[in-house]
């Protein structure tokens, strides 16, 4: 099952993907968000609310909204691919592997929705792609085990973790290259749970302006989906809509000869396997 945000005759709304359309169930399940309906009872009999539904709008008639509009957690993964991490060292950084995953938080301003733009900020001239595979947490909790992680999980969907390169090196911490607002592409929708077996290896691809940039599969994670979920919950308490952006794999702009990044006009794909493909155009900060 795919589910979505959207917007249509200019109110928010979530439903479900039926063939080109859409089936609202905002009214329909009486919650006012799709994170509402994932922390729900209803979720669990999500199959039978939908049954027989026809979609009332087609996907070309609506606007797209980040999967989860305003999640009070992105948890965001860094340098959880090895091919990424061999990338890095063959560019002169010397990054040792850590024993537990790296991670820092985006904030939801920073997102944007499939078809909607990501923005270059005007301060920067290095705003490079990272295809990543995102997992959207259903049950919540705290100090989840990792053995029973996967019950966490609500469903998947594609992100772009876009960064501002050098804003990112301006210090240890790499939060400020990640949170420039519309720069993290979320969508287009979020595939059920049940759809992808866990621990599936899912083939990920990046493109610009049609080209294959990143080739890779999920299955090069170094901590794979239960231990980030793990890490993150002994931190803090996830909650049902919280987002765990699971790391990019290599392929990234910066670390081109010369150097490669996404330039207003350019339009950037991430595809991945099983869920769909999510493009955003590239444009200038007003």
């Amino acid at each position: 099952m795919k589910l979505m945000s959207y917007e249509h005759a200019g109110q928010p709304t979530w439903g479900v993907v039926v063939g080109d359309g859409v089936a609202s169930l905002a009214g329909r399940t009486g919650h006012a968000t799709l994170a509402a309906f994932i922390a729900s009872p209803d979720f669990a009999r999500r199959n039978a609310l939908v049954e027989g539904l026809a979609a009332d709008a087609r996907l070309a008639e609506v606007k797209f909204l980040p999967v989860i509009p305003q999640p009070e957690k992105i948890v965001c993964a860094v340098r959880n691919y090895m091919d990424h991490h061999q990338e890095v060292l063959a560019a002169g950084m010397q990054r040792e592997l850590s024993e537990q995953p790296p991670i820092f938080l985006r904030v939801w301003r920073s997102q944007t929705p499939h078809n909607g733009p990501i923005v270059r900020p005007h301060v920067s001239e290095s705003l490079d792609w990272e295809g990543e595979l995102a997992v959207i947490i259903g049950e919540g909790g705290r100090n989840i085990r990792r053995a029973d992680a996967w019950k966490h999980v609500a469903g998947y969907s594609c992100y772009n973790d876009a960064s501002v390169r050098e804003w990112q090196f301006h210090a240890k911490q790499i939060a400020s290259g990640k949170n420039f607002e519309s720069t993290g592409g979320f969508g287009p929708w979020m595939v059920t749970a049940d759809e992808i077996e866990p621990g599936r290896e899912l083939k990920l691809i990046t493109r610009l302006n049609g080209e294959v940039v990143q080739s890779s599969h999920t299955g090069h994670m170094i901590f794979p989906i239960p231990q980030l979920i793990e890490y993150a919950s002994t931190i803090f308490t996830l909650v049902p809509g919280d987002v765990i952006a699971t790391g990019t794999p290599a392929g990234v702009g910066w670390s081109k000869k010369p150097p490669q990044f996404m330039k207003p006009g350019d339009t950037v794909e991430v595809e991945i396997e099983a869920i769909g493909t999510l493009r955003n155009p590239i444009v200038a900060q007003d």
